[in-house]
C-alpha cells in the first residue's frame, strides 16, 4: 500500500542550479575612474617573512650598500602588502647607458618569468641597503620620485640598515617623498624662496610609514625545528651538549660591548660635516658671483639712466635701452638640495651614534661592575 502511494506521487525535482555570474572586463579608459583603492590613504606596509629573509641575504652577499632590488605585492584597504622581491644588478652612477638598459631588460625578464608561474608581478616599490642612516642621497630621491610618479599610492622604498643587522637587530624602515618635496622636485627649483614657500627642511623630505612583518605558521614551524636540539642516540645528553647539537648555534651578540662601530660612526659624522661645509662654501661662492654680476648690471642700468637724463636735458634723443640679460650673464641661484640631504645624513648619523653609544655605555658599566664584584 505504501509502495503504491509512493509510486503515485510525482518525482521530486532538484533545486535549480544558479546561473554563473558573468564578469565583464573593465575598459582601460575606465580603470582609473573606478579605482577605489587609489583613494584610500596608505596607513602601513606589511612585509612577508620571505621578503625580509631575501633582503637580508642579498645585503650580506653584496658586501656593502650596493644591494638594491624590486618589491612586489599589492595594496588593499590602506595596507601595502609586499609578498615577494628580487635583487637587481649593481651599477654605479658613472656607468654608460648600456648597463642601465641591461638592468631594465633584467627587470622586465624577471617580471615576465614571475607572470608565467602566476606569481606577484606588480611593482610596489624598491628596497635599498644602507649603513648607519646614509640613505639621504640624490640617487634614492630621484629613483623614488620616478616611482611615485608612475605607481599607484606612489610606491615606497624600504631601507635596510646592515650595520644594525650585523649587531643582531634587523632594522627595516619604509619611506616615501612628501608632496611638498615632490612639487619642488618636479619644478626643479630648490632655491631659497622655493624652500621657504614649500616649508622644506631635511626632515620634511621623506615621510616614514609604519612597517609590520608577517610570518606564516610554516615559517614559524621551520624556525622552531632549527632551534630545537637534535635527538641523540644515547638519550642522555647534558645541557651543554644539547645546546651544541642545535641546528642554530646560540648567539653571543648580547655580550658584545658595542664599541667597535663607534669609531666608524664618528668618522662618518665628521666626513658628513666636512662635505656639508664644502657644499656651503660652494654655495657662498656662487652667491657672491651672482651678487657681483647683479651689481654690474645695476650699475650699467643706472649709468644709462643718467646718460639719458643728461641727453634729454640737452634736447637730444635718449639712447635706446639694451637687454641687460644679454650683456651680463647672471647665473641662476644654485640648488640647495644637496645641502638638505647632507643635513639629513648628519642627523641620521647622529641618531645612530646616540643609540649605539648609549647601549655601549650601559654594557661597559655593567661589565665593569661585574669585574669589580
Amino acid at each position: 500500500m505504501a509502495a503504491a502511494i509512493a509510486a503515485s506521487l510525482p518525482a521530486p525535482q532538484s533545486a535549480p542550479t544558479p546561473a554563473q555570474p558573468i564578469y565583464e572586463a573593465i575598459p582601460a579608459s575606465m580603470s582609473k575612474a573606478i579605482d577605489l583603492e587609489s583613494d584610500i590613504p596608505l596607513t602601513h606596509v606589511q612585509l612577508d617573512g620571505i621578503v625580509v629573509s631575501k633582503i637580508i641575504k642579498h645585503s650580506r652577499e653584496a658586501h656593502g650598500t650596493s644591494a638594491h632590488g624590486v618589491l612586489l605585492g599589492l595594496d588593499l584597504d590602506g595596507t601595502l602588502e609586499v609578498s615577494n622581491s628580487f635583487p637587481l644588478p649593481h651599477h654605479v652612477a658613472d656607468d654608460d647607458d648600456k648597463s642601465v638598459k641591461g638592468v631594465a631588460r633584467y627587470q622586465a625578464s624577471m617580471l615576465r618569468s614571475l607572470k608565467e608561474v602566476q606569481g606577484d608581478d606588480s611593482i610596489v616599490g624598491f628596497y635599498q641597503a644602507m649603513s648607519m642612516g646614509s640613505f639621504y642621497n640624490q640617487t634614492l630621491v630621484e629613483t623614488q620620485a620616478v616611482q611615485q610618479d608612475k605607481l599607484r599610492h606612489g610606491g615606497i622604498v624600504v631601507v635596510h640598515d646592515i650595520s644594525r643587522t650585523a649587531r643582531g637587530n634587523a632594522a627595516f624602515r619604509a619611506f616615501r617623498l612628501t608632496r611638498a618635496f615632490l612639487d619642488a622636485f618636479k619644478r626643479n627649483n630648490f632655491s631659497t624662496d622655493s624652500l621657504i614657500s614649500h616649508r622644506l627642511t631635511f626632515s620634511s623630505i621623506l615621510e616614514e610609514i609604519p612597517i609590520k612583518i608577517r610570518t606564516n605558521p610554516l615559517l614559524g614551524a621551520f624556525l622552531e625545528t632549527l632551534t630545537t636540539p637534535l635527538p641523540s642516540e644515547a638519550g642522555d645528553l647534558k645541557p651543554s651538549s644539547a645546546v651544541e647539537s642545535a641546528a642554530l648555534p646560540p648567539s653571543f651578540s648580547v655580550l658584545n660591548l658595542g664599541t667597535s662601530n663607534t669609531a666608524k660612526n664618528l668618522e662618518q659624522v665628521v666626513e658628513a660635516l666636512d662635505a656639508y661645509k664644502t657644499e656651503e662654501g660652494n654655495l657662498a661662492y656662487n652667491l657672491r658671483q651672482i651678487a657681483r654680476e647683479k651689481a654690474k648690471a645695476d650699475a650699467y642700468v643706472q649709468k644709462r639712466k643718467d646718460e639719458n637724463a643728461s641727453r634729454v636735458a640737452q634736447g637730444l634723443a635718449p639712447l635706446p635701452e639694451e637687454d641687460v640679460g644679454r650683456l651680463f650673464k647672471i647665473p641662476p641661484e644654485p640648488s640647495r638640495l644637496e645641502s638638505m640631504l647632507l643635513l639629513g645624513r648628519i642627523d641620521a648619523y647622529a641618531k645612530t651614534l646616540e643609540e649605539t653609544a648609549s647601549v655601549g655605555l650601559v654594557k661597559m658599566y655593567a661589565a665593569r661592575g661585574n669585574s669589580i664584584a
